[in-house]
C-alpha cells in the first residue's frame, strides 16, 4: 500500500497535560491535527519502526476513526504490529496491564478519562511507555518540542481493518491483532484477588450496585462482578458503553453519579455501591448513607490490603499525590513503612512502582492503583474493597468508624470551579503566588498561617525536579488548603481547592465534612478572593 507524506506545518494548543492531550472532540477531528500529533508522539519516541504497540480506548465519539487513522500511521512509519481491542475498545488499566503482559514497546490510549464525550465534547489521546504507564516528562517534552517544529507526517493511502472481528489481519506491512479486549484483566483481577471468599460474600446475600456510567468498565465489571463472582443479574447497571456516554458525565464523583447516591442514600439501598468513570481508571466507593471520600478509601485500603492474596505479605510502602489527604502516611507511619507525596499525575508514581518503593499508591481524585499495572484501576479498587469486606463482614460504614477510631479522620473536601476564565484564574494564582512569603503569623477568619509553599517535588528514583504544583497553605492547628489549577479541562481553567484537617478526638469523628471543614473554607475564599475573582458564589462540584 501506498505510503503517503504529508506536508502539515505547527498547531498550536499541543501541548500534553498531566495524562495525554485532551480538547474539544471537534478540534480533534480539524484537518491535520490528530495527525501532526501522533507523528509528533511516533518521533518523539524516535520512531516506531520494528515496534509493536497497544492500541484502543474508551469508545467515546471519534474513538474508533481516530484508531483506524493511528493504524495507517503507525502502518507508514513501519511499525512490527499493533495490538487492538475489539471495537477499539480497552480500559485504561486493561492497556496498560496488556503492554507490560504483552512486553510491547508501549501503546497509545484514546480517552479524556471522565470528561463528558461526544462531538461536541472531548477528546484524548496519550502515549504510555514500555512499562504500561503514561510517558514521563522528559518524553512527553520531547513530544511537544516536536508538536513545535513538525513538517509533515507519514500515513498510508487506505487499509482500514475490520475492528469488530477478532483475529489477525494486515494493514499493509503492519500486523493487526484485534483481540477480547477483556478477558486479559479479567484473569489478572483472580490472581490478585480471592474470588471464592468474595463469591461467598454474594452467596450469603450481600447486594450490590455498580454503576458503570455507559463507560467502558460496564463490560468488565459484567464480567467479573456477576459472570464470575456471582453478584446478582442487574447489579451492574449503565453497563454498555455509549460514544456519548448516554449524554453523562462519566465522573465518579457524587455529583455526577446522582443516580447511585440517591440508591445508595435511599431506604432500599444495596450493601455496597461503586462507581467508575469514562475509561475506567478512577472509581467511587458507597456504602449504606455513607460515602467514602477516596483519600480515606486509599487509607482504608493501605491498612487492610493484607487481606487480599496479592498483597498478604504487606506493603512495600504507599505513595499520594500531593493535594490527597495525609489519612494514607498515618497508616504507613503506624505500619512502619513509607510514605511518598507526589504531584499530581500518576507518571509520578511510575518510578516509585518500578523501583520497588510503593505497592499501592492514591490520588484525591478518585484514583487508586497498586503494582499489578502502572495506570490507577477502577475496578481493581471495587474488588479489594470486596475482598476486605468478605473478610470483615462488617458494613462499610463500620468499616470507616474503626478506621478513624484506630487512625483519626482527615476531614477532606475537594472544590471545583469549573470553567473559569483562563485569565481571571492565572491572576487569582499568580496573586497569591506572589504573597506566599507573607503569609505566616498573619490571621485569616478565625486561624492562622503557620507557613505557605508552592509544592515542587524531587523524583526520588531518577532525580528529576517538578516545579509549580500547587500552591499551599497551612494554619497552626494543623488545617491546610491547597489552590491547583487542573490539567485536565478542555475549556477554560478548573480552580480545584482542596481542604484537609486532622481530627483525633474520639467524639468528633463523625461530623459532616463541609461543617467541619467550615472555617477552613472561609479562609480559602479569604485568602485568594476567590468569590471576587471568578464571579462565583459556590464551587461547581464538591467531593
Amino acid at each position: 500500500m501506498t505510503v503517503q507524506v504529508i506536508e502539515t506545518q505547527p498547531i498550536e494548543g499541543q501541548k500534553p497535560g498531566t495524562s495525554g492531550l485532551r480538547k474539544k472532540t471537534r478540534i480533534f477531528m480539524q484537518s491535520h491535527f490528530l495527525e501532526n500529533y501522533v507523528q509528533s508522539i511516533f518521533d518523539g519516541i524516535d520512531g516506531v519502526e520494528g515496534k509493536q504497540l497497544v492500541v484502543g480506548g474508551d469508545g467515546r465519539f471519534f474513538n474508533d476513526q481516530a484508531i483506524k487513522i493511528i493504524l495507517r500511521m503507525a502502518a507508514a512509519n513501519g511499525a512490527k504490529a499493533c495490538i487492538v481491542g475489539q471495537n477499539g475498545i480497552l480500559s485504561t488499566p486493561a492497556a496498560s496491564h496488556l503492554i507490560r503482559k504483552l512486553k510491547t514497546d508501549g501503546g497509545l490510549i484514546l480517552s479524556a478519562s471522565h470528561n463528558p464525550g461526544g462531538e461536541n465534547e472531548d477528546f484524548g489521546l496519550k502515549y504510555n511507555g514500555p512499562n504500561g504507564g503514561p510517558a514521563n516528562e522528559g518524553i512527553t517534552d520531547k513530544i511537544f518540542e516536536r508538536t513545535k517544529s513538525i513538517t509533515s507526517y507519514k500515513i498510508l493511502a487506505s487499509g482500514d481493518c475490520d475492528l469488530s472481528q477478532i483475529g489477525t489481519t494486515q494493514v499493509g506491512n503492519m500486523q493487526v491483532d484485534v483481540i477480547d479486549p477483556i478477558t486479559d484483566y479479567a484473569d489478572l483481577m483472580e490472581e490478585l484477588f480471592d474470588f471464592d471468599a468474595i463469591r461467598s460474600l454474594f452467596a450469603s446475600g450481600f447486594s450490590l450496585r455498580f454503576d458503570a456510567m455507559h463507560a467502558v468498565t460496564g463490560p468488565y465489571a459484567t464480567e467479573v462482578l456477576q459472570n464470575r463472582l456471582g453478584a446478582p443479574k442487574g447489579s451492574v447497571v449503565n453497563s454498555t458503553p455509549l460514544p456519548d456516554f448516554g449524554g453523562g458525565h462519566p465522573d465518579p464523583n457524587p455529583i455526577w453519579a446522582k443516580e447511585l447516591m440517591d440508591c445508595m442514600y435511599s431506604d432500599t439501598a444495596p450493601d455496597f455501591g461503586a462507581a467508575s468513570d469514562g475509561d475506567g481508571d478512577r472509581n467511587m466507593i458507597v456504602g449504606k448513607s455513607c460515602y467514602v471520600s477516596p483519600s480515606d478509601s486509599l487509607a482504608v485500603l493501605a491498612d487492610l490490603a493484607h487481606l487480599a492474596p496479592a498483597y498478604s505479605a504487606g506493603l512495600a510502602g504507599v505513595a499520594r499525590s500531593m493535594p490527597t489527604s495525609g489519612a494514607a502516611d498515618r497508616v504507613a507511619e503506624a505500619k512502619g513503612i513509607p510514605s511518598f507525596e507526589t504531584p499530581t499525575g500518576w507518571k509520578f508514581f511510575g518510578n516509585l512502582l518500578d523501583a520497588g518503593k510503593v505497592t499501592l499508591c492514591g490520588e484525591e481524585s478518585a484514583g487508586t492503583g497498586s503494582n499489578h499495572v502502572r495506570e490507577k484501576d477502577g475496578l481493581w479498587a471495587v474488588l479489594l474493597w470486596l475482598n476486605i469486606l468478605a473478610e470483615k463482614r462488617i458494613s462499610v460504614a463500620d468499616l470507616l468508624k474503626e478506621h478513624w477510631q484506630r487512625y483519626g479522620r482527615n476531614y477532606y473536601s475537594r472544590h471545583d470551579y469549573e470553567a473559569v476564565e483562563t485569565e481571571a484564574a492565572n491572576d487569582l494564582m499568580n496573586d497569591l503566588r506572589a504573597r506566599l512569603t507573607d503569609l505566616p503569623g498573619q490571621t485569616v477568619g478565625t486561624l492562622t498561617v503557620a507557613r505557605a509553599d508552592e509544592f515542587a517535588y524531587d523524583d526520588p528514583v531518577d532525580g528529576s525536579h517538578s516545579a509549580g504544583q500547587g500552591l499551599r497553605v497551612f494554619f497552626d492547628n494543623g488545617a491546610r488548603v491547597v489552590f491547583r489549577l487542573s490539567g485536565t479541562g478542555t475549556q477554560g481553567a478548573t480552580l480545584r481547592v482542596y481542604l484537609e484537617h486532622l481530627e483525633t478526638d474520639p467524639s468528633a469523628l463523625e461530623h459532616e465534612p463541609q461543617h467541619a471543614l467550615a472555617d477552613i473554607i472561609a479562609a480559602a475564599d479569604q485568602l485568594a478572593s476567590i468569590t471576587a475573582r471568578t464571579g462565583r458564589n459556590g464551587p461547581d462540584v464538591i467531593t
